[in-house]
């Protein structure tokens, strides 16, 4: 009885669940298409992250290195720029969604022993996350995806992506700057001692990160998290019990359903009747599309459709700020942050902020190409 009553506060999931079922009724396609959609590689990607990320905070590792840090770092303003930066560099390198599961539990960490404001601090991370993964070929999903198209040099992708990941990581700064508060950073000195650290269970947790990394960078998502099961479950059961499964089905009730709407046959009348030669249209088509159905999504339904497919990938990494589903990276980092109003202060600061990015990155990146 206690799941569903989960169930019935799990909003996103029963909404895009719906959706699911109803498209799979009404316009009903081969079971191969459906896997298609399902994205399993990404879920199972998904899936062992949240087992290695749920083991590194059972053993205390977290909350130690939170400590460390505040310890260090004196004025909220400097530990928010420090977070921030470190979010975006993080999703350069490792992915958006890796550098969220490591840097969300981190500030919430920093929060139960400090004065950090964190749902403020969750927020700037969710927006690093979109800025950051911009300049990377391995960033984001969306970002693979075109450079697997594209077919271009690794640096020269970045030196395409260069002048609108500035533009957004400027203005990002500037917020950063503007939004966090300008005292000093003060702890708890009763909080800071207790998280003794399992050392066999964060070196676990820890090598089972990294190769779950190295298995996805590989293409091997689905057997790198089915090896992760062995471990755990011989080691550390409880862990896999607290592992978010509803977000799991969450998502894979989004990539099913937003999946099968994009290829609906009058959805892809309308996209041919647009003039996406002309760079605006692309532009806006590509931010537009991204804040109604995520700019994964909106990468597979434009990309047959663009002609330029490098403005596509600025357009749909700007889209990633706006609404939360606007890049499922919002969702993951309001499910792991779950402040009481998270949703309403990200949309509060992510729609201006995409208002001013928008028009900024496109003067800018058709002014420099």
């Amino acid at each position: 009885m206690h799941w569903i009553k989960r169930v019935a506060h799990e909003h996103l999931l029963i909404g895009f669940g719906l959706l699911a079922i109803v498209l799979a009724i009404v316009d009903p396609h081969p079971l191969a298409t459906y896997q298609r959609w399902l994205q399993l590689p990404t879920l199972a990607g998904l899936l062992g992250l949240m087992i290695c990320i749920q083991g590194i905070r059972d053993s205390g590792l977290v909350q130690h290195a939170a400590a460390a840090l505040v310890e260090r770092v004196h004025s909220l303003r400097g530990l928010g720029v420090l977070l921030v930066s470190a979010t975006a560099l993080l999703s350069m390198v490792l992915t958006n969604d890796v550098s969220l599961f490591l840097l969300v539990p981190l500030t919430l960490a920093i929060g139960t022993i400090s004065n950090l404001p964190v749902m403020r601090t969750v927020v700037l991370e969710a927006l690093a996350v979109n800025a950051g993964s911009t300049l990377s070929p391995i960033g984001n999903p969306q970002n693979l995806l075109l450079w697997q198209y594209t077919h271009l040099p690794f640096m020269e992708f970045v030196q395409k992506m260069l002048p609108a990941f500035g533009t957004m990581f400027i203005l990002l700064l500037l917020l950063t700057v503007a939004w966090m508060p300008r005292g000093r950073v003060i702890l708890h000195a009763k909080d800071i001692d207790g998280h003794p650290v399992s050392t066999p269970q964060a070196i676990l947790s820890v090598l089972a990160l990294g190769s779950m990394v190295l298995m996805m960078e590989h293409n091997h998502a689905v057997l790198g998290a089915l090896l992760l099961f062995v471990p755990f479950a011989l080691l550390e059961r409880g862990t896999l019990r607290r592992v978010d499964w509803f977000l799991l089905a969450t998502f894979a009730a989004i990539f099913l359903g937003l999946g099968h709407f994009a290829e609906l046959a009058w959805v892809q009348r309308g996209l041919e009747s647009l003039d996406l030669e002309h760079p605006l249209t692309l532009y806006a088509s590509g931010i537009l599309a991204s804040q109604l159905i995520s700019n994964v999504p909106a990468t597979v339904l434009l990309l047959r459709h663009a002609p330029d497919p490098m403005a596509l990938a600025v357009a749909v990494n700007v889209g990633g700020f706006g609404v939360a589903i606007g890049s499922l990276a919002n969702l993951i980092a309001l499910r792991l942050a779950r402040q009481p109003r998270g949703a309403r202060l990200l949309h509060v600061v992510s729609i201006p902020f995409l208002l001013v990015c928008a028009p900024l990155v496109y003067f800018v990146y058709h002014w420099i190409s």
